[in-house]
């Protein structure tokens, strides 16, 4: 929404700056985008008087003026073909900027053709005040030699862009942001009442609401005797100056009123009306028309129409028809004024892909109060600029009701804000805002005004309150100090989360956030077909939940290789869904790399799944999974490559992650080039730990001072037998004095019988509290034995 300053003055008696406008703007809620003001790239150039005009000694094309500027006399070659004796021109200093031009003037005079030239006189185009680049600015009164160039071009009026937040359709009409600004203290809220016009003959044009729920009330009446044209001047620089481009008077009147008052209208040729107008449902194809955009439409049974007996000639609360559109030509012109449902005019503008002015304020709610002044004020405009003849107005249906009244105590305000204002202050704020205040007590009735129908409970009014008085005022309180001991408010969940982030940083991954939805293709490439589809996606690439956040991570990947990262990893820890049961959702920790070789002089391996591997180790260690008790398989699902992936089970069915290579059609479709390794990390399928009664049990990391004991053992076993079933099983023979198993030799061939093989395995066994003897050591070297023999069905290789 934008506006200019001298806009907002119109309804803002106010001698409040630029800067105390916006400020007082933003500390009211308003959010500006941006300001501009034309005077700040301007403030260079001044008036400057051509005291003699006389040609170029060595260029025909060339004049040599005379200037009489705030600088003293200057001397300055212009080749401008309308340069004379006597006018007023804008002039530019040495080292001053051209806006327009995009170009600085050299900060020394500058030798044009031998002569000297102290500055510039400038154009419309130089100065980025129009196309005209012909000749030089030639301003018209009198201006005194000095006086800001601004000024004399009318060109010093700021326009002010700000964000409307979509409970607030009132700050789509500059009257309603000059309201909140008086309430706030930035001056007088002077918008006069609209009084109504009197109509002369009765309306020759029916109307009628056939659809009530999209158009619950419908005004219009005719003007006839019009003289339609080009706007005035002051009408189209208003609508220039917030990016609108006039078209013709009754149009511009309209765009006016949209934007002053927040009000949208329609104007129709009423030589191009048969019979009667009504509001009613859309027929599909029998109601195709072209749009004032040029575009064709077929508005269905969901869509509310405006029609005469022969034709659909718009669509309501959108965009009106281009068979029925005013031209220069209309004598005789129909005026509506209407209210439209939100809901159906949003959904209307969905489908259809349109996006009008009408549509951006329908569909937040437009004041339903201002149907009939609303068309009266249009009236007014145009008998004044275009002449002609009133008839009476015509309405269909009935305005809807106001909002109800809110019973509000007063002391809410302390209640909610802490803020312990003057119940006379309270009531002040409510009635500048347009609110009735009745009653005597703390609870008073507070009657809504129609244009602020988000305001439904007394929390409301309470924000009203506290945000015209100023969110800034408000002291910073600290919350009270509980008595006794602190416990800690992050959860398990929370604290392995923060673990599992730390670990993969600090094995060299970075952290991505992405986004928690994915087109329904990619949920199809991880296995999920019937993903959570989205009743009102942002994006038709966003329209399902994601079921695991490979998608983003892999094409994020592939983005950061294409902008030259020479190893990228990254990981992301979130959400993923699978249904919409109340455990359909689970935390998962992803991570991605590719499958490359550093470059080394020494050479260096590519990375592969067994670093996949390693990283979901590390993450589940640090979770606090019992990685001792961990299994792998290679039963990973068909996004992984077969043959180089696994999972890690606790148990028979608990899986707690899976690894390994992603599989090469999964990344085509990604459009991810090369091989790429991850892993997928389940928090949520880690068991809590048990707690423990209190014992003398050793810290985890405190280092023995006696030297430990390496013994090395093959068995034989079945090759269906994996290593890690044979190190588990030796690692739980002795737990207290067994503090590593590692595998360093598989053999198959002569002295093994075929279907079987030899691992070998180093034992290491770590005292704490002695040193062994030959004995114990033999004790523990046969438990090694024996549990590897029950788990496994090995024999030890003689």
């Amino acid at each position: 929404m934008k506006f200019t300053l001298s806009w907002l003055k119109e309804h803002l008696k106010t001698s409040a700056t630029l800067a105390e406008i916006a400020d007082a703007m933003t500390m009211a809620g308003l959010e500006i985008e941006h300001v501009e003001n034309p005077a700040d790239s301007l403030a260079a150039f001044t008036v400057a008087k051509v005291i003699e005009a006389r040609p170029h000694p060595d260029a025909d094309k060339l004049r040599v003026c005379t200037v009489d500027t705030r600088d003293g006399i200057k001397e300055i070659v212009c080749g401008a073909p309308n340069a004379r004796s006597g006018m007023l021109a804008v002039y530019a200093p040495l080292g001053a900027y051209m806006p327009g031009a995009d170009f600085t003037l050299d900060a020394k005079p500058r030798k044009i053709r031998g002569v000297e030239s102290h500055g510039m006189l400038c154009s419309a185009a130089e100065l980025g005040l129009g196309d005209d680049h012909d000749g030089i600015i030639d301003l018209a009164g009198e201006w005194p030699v000095g006086t800001p160039a601004a000024q004399a071009l009318g060109a010093g009026d700021a326009v002010i862009d700000f964000e409307v937040t979509p409970n607030r359709p009132d700050w789509l009409g500059v009257a309603g942001v000059a309201r909140d600004l008086a309430a706030a203290g930035a001056g007088e809220y002077v918008t006069p009442k609209v009084e109504p016009v009197k109509g002369n003959f009765p309306c020759p044009v029916a109307i009628s609401t056939d659809w009530a729920e999209a158009c619950p009330v419908f005004a219009g009446r005719v003007i006839r005797g019009v003289r339609n044209g080009p706007s005035p001047d002051w009408l189209q620089k208003r609508l220039k100056a917030i990016g609108l481009r006039p078209i013709n008077a009754l149009v511009d009147v309209t765009n006016l009123i949209s934007h002053d008052r927040g009000r949208p209208l329609h104007v129709y040729d009423a030589a191009k009306i048969t019979g009667a107008i009504r509001a009613r449902r859309g027929d599909g194809a029998a109601d195709r028309f072209e749009a004032l955009d040029g575009r064709e439409y077929a508005p269905d049974e969901s869509m509310c129409v405006i029609a005469d007996d022969a034709r659909a000639l718009g669509l309501g609360g959108v965009m009106g028809g281009e068979y029925s559109g005013c031209t220069d030509a209309t004598t005789g012109v129909f005026i509506e004024s209407a209210w439209f449902d939100p809901v159906i005019t949003r959904a209307t503008g969905k489908a259809t892909g349109i996006e009008s002015d009408a549509r951006r304020r329908f569909e937040r709610g437009v004041d339903p109060g201002f149907v009939l002044p609303g068309l009266e004020l249009a009236t007014r405009l145009i008998l004044d600029l275009c002449g002609g003849e009133p008839s009476e107005v015509r309405v269909a249906g009935a305005i809807p009701a106001p909002p109800a009244d809110i019973a509000f105590p007063v002391s809410e305000v302390k209640r909610l804000t802490g803020l312990n204002l003057p119940r006379a202050e309270i009531v002040n704020i409510l009635t500048a805002l347009g609110f009735g205040v009745s009653g005597a007590g703390d609870v008073v009735t507070v009657s809504v005004p129609s244009w602020r129908r988000d305001c439904e409970q007394k929390a409301d009014l309470v924000e009203e309150v506290a945000r015209i008085h100023g969110y800034d005022r408000i002291r910073a309180v600290s919350l009270p100090r509980p008595k006794g001991r602190r416990t800690p408010t992050a959860t398990p969940g929370q604290n392995r989360a923060r673990a599992i982030r730390r670990m993969l940083a600090l094995r060299g991954y970075h952290e991505a956030v992405t986004w928690s939805f994915c087109e329904t293709a990619e949920a199809a490439l991880f296995g999920y077909t019937q993903g959570l589809a989205l009743a009102n996606p942002i994006s038709s690439e966003l329209d399902v939940m994601r079921p695991t956040p490979f998608p983003h991570l892999l094409k994020a990947l592939q983005e950061n290789a294409d902008r030259g990262a020479a190893d990228p990893r990254l990981f992301e820890l979130g959400p993923a869904y699978m249904t919409d049961a109340p455990d359909g959702q689970i935390s998962v920790a992803a991570g991605v790399r590719r499958v490359l070789a550093p470059r080394h002089w020494a050479g260096a391996r590519a990375a592969d799944l067994f670093d996949a591997k390693a990283d979901a180790l590390a993450a589940l260690a640090a979770a606090g999974a019992p990685v001792d008790s961990l299994s792998v398989a290679a039963e990973a699902r068909g996004w992984w490559h077969p043959g180089r992936s696994g999972v890690i089970r606790l148990g028979p069915k608990t899986v707690l992650a899976e690894f390994g290579e992603l599989h090469p059609a999964v990344l085509k479709k990604l459009g991810v080039e090369g091989r790429v390794i991850g892993f997928e990390v389940y928090p949520d399928a880690i068991p809590q730990p048990k707690r423990k009664a209190e014992t003398k049990a050793r810290p985890a990391l405190v280092r023995s001072a006696f030297m430990p004991v390496r013994r090395d053992f093959a068995f034989v076993v079945d090759e269906a037998v994996t290593a890690q079933d044979v190190i588990r099983a030796a690692k739980g023979a002795e737990r207290a004095l067994i503090a590593d198993v590692a595998l360093f030799d598989v053999y198959r061939g002569k002295g093994v019988v075929e279907g079987r093989k030899s691992l070998a395995l180093e034992a290491v066994i770590q005292p704490f509290d002695k040193t062994l003897t030959d004995a114990e050591i033999d004790a523990v070297a046969k438990k090694i034995v024996a549990a590897v023999e029950k788990a496994t069905g090995g024999t030890l290789r003689g």
